[in-house]
């Protein structure tokens, strides 16, 4: 199994995680991606040292909230399971910083306790059902990449302005119909994708938005653009 604090058991066909993995109490990253797992025990709740946990590409319907006994994390891989929900216990994860992988699940809202992580940097909830965000997203105010494609969403919160270190935003695939005036506060925004809306106009604040550097609004129904935007 390699390094007695760090275990990769990717690609195993596992459909529960060994024993002596979950005896483990120096492990500080523990990879079981791409395995059979339908349930995660409260024992691995345990490892506290856990600094990365990959989970992702299992059939995992629930997350328990004794996830949130991991407070040395700051990875965390939940994708392409089959969650329908999150637990708010997410919320007390107050080290996690490099990223949170939620992407292709079956998410139809994101509990108000992710406000509280304001060390995140990378936060992936792409390929989910989700028809709007919580106001708190602004208080993740370290995230510098936020990916939102392919959900339902049919406007931003206007708290997005919090996101004041945010360089990528991307929503492209949504259901947006405009966009809030406030974006215009996201000021290291180097990159906003808004490809496959149903967007008929934008805010001129967007004009505000000094590093921009790609600006993709392909598939829209923009008749005009602001004038600010050529400025």
């Amino acid at each position: 199994m390699g390094d007695k604090r760090k275990i990769n058991l990717d690609s195993r066909q596992l459909a529960a995680i060994p024993a002596e993995v979950l005896q483990d109490r120096s492990l500080t990253s523990l990879s079981l991606y791409q395995n059979a797992l339908t349930e995660l025990p409260d024992a691995l709740w345990q490892l506290t040292h856990l600094a990365t946990l990959n989970v992702g590409d299992n059939q995992l319907e629930i997350i328990g909230d004794g996830i949130g006994q991991l407070q040395q994390l700051r990875m965390l891989d939940l994708g392409h399971n089959r969650l329908l929900f999150l637990p708010d216990a997410l919320g007390e994860l107050a080290g996690l910083s490099d990223f949170l992988y939620l992407s292709d699940n079956r998410l139809s809202a994101l509990p108000d306790a992710l406000g509280n992580l304001s060390q995140l940097m990378y936060l992936n909830v792409s390929d989910n059902q989700l028809a709007a965000l919580h106001s708190r997203l602004g208080d993740m105010k370290a995230l510098r990449e936020l990916r939102l494609y392919r959900n339902r969403l049919t406007a931003l919160p206007e708290s997005i302005n919090g996101l004041a270190r945010l360089r990528e935003l991307h929503v492209q695939k949504n259901r947006l119909v405009s966009l809030p005036e406030s974006i215009g506060g996201l000021r290291e925004l180097r990159e906003l994708d808004l490809e496959d809306n149903a967007l008929t106009s934008l805010p001129t604040s967007l004009g505000g938005l000094a590093r921009l550097r790609r600006l993709n609004l392909r598939n829209n129904g923009l008749a005009t653009l602001p004038s600010s935007l050529g400025k």
